[in-house]
């Protein structure tokens, strides 16, 4: 009996370590015309703070050991509440002067889903979409409905002037008073918010969140909410995130696109985000970028705009901030 234990203990110890798999996180905060001199250097501060903040939130969550959803929400939650982007607190106003919020989420590990779209009032639509996959049998609810759902499940509501900054106020007069009598929608600027993670288990998750676009009327729901459009994660191949003139992601499927080049044709995560965003989309005439992570921790964050607003914390643990393409 001892020989016997004596020999399954060096038989643990020869036995090699069992090495968990490398975290990473990637976040944006919307793509479009962004170029050095526009924004003030107290805006530019604020901007890159909040992302920073955003994506060592998420990452201290993977760091312990904390699952993709996690982060991705976390990080998601600190963008909602910061007023320099188009989610949550901050985003930005329909025709009718009121704010209308999308957000969704995927895990990579079982393919749930959950999204709200048209919603109103709820501090972090992105939980709202989390409940959504956890807590109902469906996968998307939208306006009344999915506020009543939210309520049901005790999630955090605000006074619409809670949402409305005097930026957003003053941009839809701007956009007003030069809207021609087609009604045509116009922007240079696509500012939701997203994020993607993998965490030590290789298991991924992608969340998405927005106010969708200035002026929108009728109910308009862009790619944010939409699973395969603006959000997708599986762990065979890679999770994303986009931001971007939503009607263009929508038609050609980005997100689902991409991590479908990955899985089918085994390219890397650089090429396929690469050829969606500046080959597919740019042919089509979209404009916008995503992040990407794939399950060993590689990371991609292509756009074809002037500028993403963007940060990452990759498998080294380096954290890197960027707005302009130069960066």
């Amino acid at each position: 009996m001892t020989r016997l234990l004596a020999l399954l203990i060096l038989t643990t110890m020869t036995l090699p370590a069992l090495s968990e798999n490398p975290v990473a996180i990637a976040i944006h905060g919307g793509a479009g015309t962004i170029e050095r001199g526009n924004l003030s250097e107290a805006q530019e501060t604020a901007i890159r703070s909040a992302l920073t903040e955003a994506a060592q939130a998420g990452h201290r969550i993977l760091s312990e050991g904390g699952t993709s959803l996690d982060a991705v929400v976390a990080a998601i939650v600190i963008l909602e509440d910061a007023p320099e982007f188009n989610a949550g607190r901050g985003a930005v106003l329909t025709h009718e002067g009121t704010v209308e919020l999308d957000a969704s989420i995927m895990d990579g590990a079982s393919l749930a889903a959950g999204a709200v779209a048209g919603v109103s009032g709820i501090r972090h639509p992105i939980e709202a979409a989390r409940r959504v996959m956890t807590d109902s049998p469906h996968v998307l609810l939208a306006g009344p409905g999915a506020n009543q759902f939210a309520r049901s499940q005790g999630l955090e509501f605000m006074d619409e002037d809670w949402f409305i900054t005097e930026f957003r106020a003053e941009q839809l007069r701007a956009v007003q008073a030069r809207q021609d009598a087609s009604m045509q929608l116009s922007e240079d600027w696509f500012s939701t918010v997203g994020a993607v993670a993998v965490d030590r288990h290789g298991n991924l998750a992608a969340a998405t969140s927005t106010g969708g676009m200035t002026n929108k009327r009728w109910g308009r729901v862009g790619d944010s909410p939409i699973i395969g459009a603006g959000t997708y994660a599986d762990n065979r191949a890679c999770a994303v995130s986009a931001t971007g003139h939503g009607e263009f992601f929508i038609r050609h499927a980005v997100a689902y696109d991409i991590c479908a080049r990955v899985r089918y044709t085994e390219a890397s995560l650089a090429d396929a985000a690469h050829t969606v965003v500046n080959q597919v989309l740019t042919e089509a005439g979209g404009d916008g970028g995503v992040i990407a992570v794939d399950p060993s921790g590689h990371i991609s964050m292509p756009f074809n705009t002037q500028g993403m607003y963007r940060a990452s914390i990759d498998a080294q643990g380096q954290l890197d901030v960027a707005i302009y393409a130069d960066d």
